[in-house]
């Protein structure tokens, strides 16, 4: 198998070309069934196979810096700098990212998790570069789905201005990018990416010493070329006006060319675009057919595609089936999303109601601001959006919506810990910042039923913005529907008392009959809205305990535990004991829930535990 000898980006150089595609088809089978028995981001990396192995081809990634931009497709990259052997345990607890991770490998210039990010990074790198006096590339590799997000013209308008010798690969398969059509288009890019054309062109350019623009003659056949190229090539027009030499449309699954394009590329010495044109799914007959499918999977069979785990009933879904619900009912609901359609539950919706469903692609910001602009004429906007996305939305929270005091609702999906994405897609900051907003509720169901519920009251019962904040998955074994009261007693006890909310009271009530076979009673309380906290009802349940411990799986910082202290102290009510388990100001890795929980002691017997040691303490 060729793929056993390559363990690192100078194996893939010294490989003759004829090898490469038979690299390239091993690389293939890797990846599908490496992710069939692990899950992971399957199609994007299909895509991607060729154009990697020429990054690694022309470019030195251990001194040269590619930035990619989110990271769903860097395996293959992984894979070519020696850590292949490590995706038996791709996304799992101690395991390997699935994103890129600086710490991982000298290979890795930068982490990326959110998107549209990459230029401006990679712009930071080639201007630190050009003032330490260093010699290397800088290269950002991008989907055309990141140029939804307005950090990305952000990144390209200041690069492409600057002068700044980098390299920008635009990977587009056809998400977002119009294909330019024609025979004469296609024969000219064809003509444009062949070698010999880059060596006239810096032939020619040499005939005008070092600065041909200086020369009127250079200058004419320039505009006279521009022009033309504009009308046969409209797609380079927006990158060529912010200062970028473009390059494409290249097949981006044609190996030799694209190492000839690359090649010139990094010979440009000033801001290039290569514009890459991919196959998502590419050699996999499923990820083909569904590529959205097969983005982010988990494990499936590798012969038929079909997923090994049935499909079980989850927030989003429930969130999505009763907001369409309720859209049938009042025609002023609408739904926007930020390109998750499906990972939200709005896909039903989205078919139901196509005039009021608003995908508004990697652009949370804009997200916020346009429902603060629907519901300032009047209509009932939801935003479903995963927590750890809402963060980049945080100032229109603050400027668009809560100062005005719109009725904006967020569906915050994913809150908490999420599992195998890791450190970047963990929810863990939504439930500290919205409850610092003035004016936002907060709301945190435990179950189905209170999801429903909460949707309800914060769509038709809630005045101002409103958050329900849902974490992945199904529900626990608590399912009782309390969402009438702001806090509820679930467990009757002296000795301690036990605060949290959402999935969190499970652990509670699991934690509760650990320490009743110790011997300790343990009151359970539960905390329907976590904003606003309201001193009357926390003094009603909390005045003069002796021992609180509280529960969250969030930052430690301005927690519901640290509020509600607070207040209580305020109050000349404050316990004699507080226990906080929560993240503190660690960022939890990739893993499942349960492990990530386990390993941070954020479970029942981690709460058990503090409880016990803390009662210790007393005697």
């Amino acid at each position: 198998m060729l793929l056993d000898s390559i363990h690192s980006p100078a194996d893939v150089r010294a490989l003759p070309a004829g090898l490469l595609p038979q690299l390239c088809q091993e690389l293939r089978e890797f990846l599908v069934e490496s992710v069939a028995r692990t899950g992971g981001h399957l199609a994007s990396n299909l895509g991607v196979v060729e154009l990697t192995v020429a990054i690694h081809r022309v470019f030195d990634t251990e001194r040269d810096r590619l930035v990619f931009d989110v990271g769903h497709q860097c395996y293959v990259h992984k894979i070519l700098t020696g850590r292949r052997e490590d995706f038996a345990a791709l996304r799992q607890l101690d395991g390997l990212s699935g994103f890129p991770k600086p710490r991982e490998s000298a290979h890795d210039a930068f982490i990326a998790g959110h998107a549209s990010n990459s230029v401006s990074v990679a712009l930071g790198m080639a201007r630190a570069r050009t003032l330490a006096g260093a010699d290397y590339s800088v290269l950002a590799l991008l989907g055309d789905g990141a140029l939804t997000g307005g950090l990305a013209y952000e990144g390209l308008n200041n690069a492409g201005a600057s002068g700044e010798p980098l390299v920008v690969i635009l990977n587009d398969n056809g998400m977002s990018i119009s294909p330019n059509v024609g025979a004469m288009t296609s024969h000219l890019t064809r003509l444009r990416s062949k070698p010999a054309y880059y060596h006239f062109k810096k032939w020619y350019r040499s005939l005008f010493g070092a600065q041909p623009m200086r020369n009127p003659l250079y200058r004419f056949n320039h505009r006279v070329k521009t022009s033309l190229k504009k009308t046969l090539w409209p797609g380079s027009t927006l990158f060529e006006d912010m200062g970028f030499a473009y390059l494409g449309p290249i097949d981006g699954h044609d190996l030799p060319r694209l190492c000839d394009v690359l090649s010139w590329a990094r010979e440009q010495n000033r801001p290039v675009l290569v514009h890459v044109k991919t196959v998502k799914g590419k050699g996999c007959s499923f990820a083909e057919r569904n590529p959205d499918m097969y983005h982010g999977v988990g494990p499936f069979d590798r012969t038929t595609g079909r997923l090994k785990s049935a499909g079980e009933e989850t927030f989003s879904g429930v969130f999505g089936k009763t907001l369409s619900d309720f859209a049938r009912a009042d025609g002023r609901v609408c739904a926007i999303t930020a390109a998750m359609a499906d990972g939200t539950g709005l896909s039903g919706f989205a078919k139901s109601f196509p005039e009021r469903f608003f995908d508004v692609g990697i652009a949370e910001g804009h997200g916020v601001s346009m429902a603060a602009g629907l519901a300032a004429q009047g209509m009932l906007p939801v935003f479903a959006v995963y927590a750890t996305f809402l963060q980049r939305g945080y100032d229109m929270l603050i400027h668009d919506v809560s100062l005005e005091g719109l009725h904006v609702v967020l569906g915050v999906d994913r809150a908490g810990l999420v599992g195998a994405d890791g450190e970047t897609h963990h929810g863990c900051f939504d439930a500290l910042f919205l409850s610092e907003i003035p004016g936002f509720t907060v709301l945190c169901p435990s179950n189905f039923a209170e999801l429903r519920h909460m949707l309800r009251q914060a769509l038709f019962e809630r005045e101002g913005p409103v958050a329900v904040r849902y974490p992945r998955g199904g529900e626990g074994v608590f399912r009782e529907d309390t969402a009438d009261q702001p806090l509820v007693r679930l467990r009757e006890g002296g000795d301690v008392t036990l605060l949290s909310y959402g999935m969190q009271v499970n652990h509670l009530l699991a934690a509760a009959e650990l320490l009743a076979e110790k011997g300790i009673e343990a009151e359970v309380l539960k905390l329907n809205r976590i904003s606003p906290l309201e001193p009357e009802t926390l003094c009603a349940y909390l005045g003069e305990k002796k021992l609180l411990a509280v529960l969250e799986d969030c930052f430690g910082a301005g927690c519901v535990g640290q509020r509600a202290a607070a207040i209580l102290a305020k109050a000349g009510k404050a316990p004699r004991q507080l226990i906080l388990k929560n993240l503190g100001k660690t960022f939890a890795p990739e893993g499942s829930v349960p492990q990530l929980e386990e390993r941070l002691g954020l479970d029942a017997a981690g709460l058990a535990a503090a409880v016990r040691e803390a009662k210790a303490d007393e005697r």
